[in-house]
């Protein structure tokens, strides 16, 4: 059975995301790894070109500035790399995602018994989201808990909105003209994603904020929400310390670090109906109302 990877990427050096840490992390997992590079001038592609890597198959896109609104490029650019794989089974990390070291053998037990099972269609894997720096996360109700990162590689199935996640679809034309598609039935792992997105210089995050909602939004909404603001990582809900080992691949990264992060929780912004919401949550486990991009199939059979 092979396994392949997928990712996209562009300008990830200006941008500031662990993209190298990403990719390195994904390698001991897969049989293949399609990177798909958009058209960057910062050096991104030759980073990639120098890690020398077999494995490595790097495709060239253009950005079509038309699809910028809703997030379309995005799933565009997932669905390019989805198209170029080979394997059985195929991985998709974005890159500020990181895989533990630990999880490459996981991966392939998980992907051995979903394998044998046709009524999954994909794996499920927690996230842990970084914010501020690389001692705090963030898992509030703001936050997505799980997302589909590993799923059988048969026809019909593209990435979701903006690639958060993925579904399956009737054809490629019904998934253009808008179709909802069919969610994935997935098991549930234990492989976490460590999510770096937020856990960047502030300087990074206020680029982040004017790229990445340029992509969602016209020019007038951004010139009156996001062109004149200033990233303060205090305007968050609620935040918790971390005290686990991170990935070896993010052990450069993190002794890199050089801004400074005071963690103020007094300036929380949660509303009161999510202060309600999460203690429930915090005592019984479980998260009311949530938003799932999944069927979880019966893990006993």
């Amino acid at each position: 059975m092979k396994i392949s990877g997928f990712t996209y990427l562009r300008n990830a050096v200006k941008m500031g995301y662990p993209f190298i840490p990403s990719i390195l992390s994904l390698l001991p997992a897969v049989d293949e790894l399609v990177v798909v590079v958009g058209d960057s001038d910062d050096g991104t592609r030759e980073a990639i070109e120098a890690l020398k890597n077999k494995k490595i198959r790097i495709i060239d896109s253009v950005w079509n500035m038309e699809l910028r609104e809703g997030g379309k490029i995005f799933a565009q650019q997932s669905n390019l790399g989805l198209a170029e794989i080979s394997g059985d089974w195929a991985v998709h990390l974005q890159v500020d995602e990181i895989l533990h070291e630990s999880a490459a053998e996981q991966l392939r037990k998980y992907i051995e018994k979903a394998e044998q099972r046709q009524d999954v269609d994909g794996l499920l894997m927690p996230f842990l989201h970084f914010w501020g720096d690389f001692q705090h996360i963030r898992s509030t109700r703001s936050t997505h808990r799980y997302e589909i990162r590993a799923f059988k590689n048969v026809p019909g199935i593209y990435a979701y909105r903006d690639s958060q996640g993925f579904r399956k679809y009737s054809s490629y034309e019904n998934y253009l003209a808008g179709e909802k598609g069919q969610k994935l039935r997935v098991l549930k792992t234990d492989i976490s994603i460590f999510h770096y997105s937020y856990a960047r210089n502030p300087r990074y995050l206020n680029s982040k904020m004017r790229a990445f909602f340029r992509f969602w939004h016209n020019d007038n909404w951004m010139e009156e929400n996001i062109n004149h603001k200033v990233f303060d990582f205090n305007e968050v809900d609620k935040l918790e310390l971390f005290t686990e080992e991170h990935p070896k691949y993010m052990k450069e990264t993190i002794a890199g670090q050089d801004w400074e992060f005071n963690y103020d929780p007094s300036k929380s912004n949660m509303r009161p109906k999510d202060k309600l919401l999460n203690i429930i949550e915090k005592r019984t486990g479980h998260r009311l109302f949530e938003y799932q991009n999944y069927i979880l199939a019966d893990k006993n059979r």
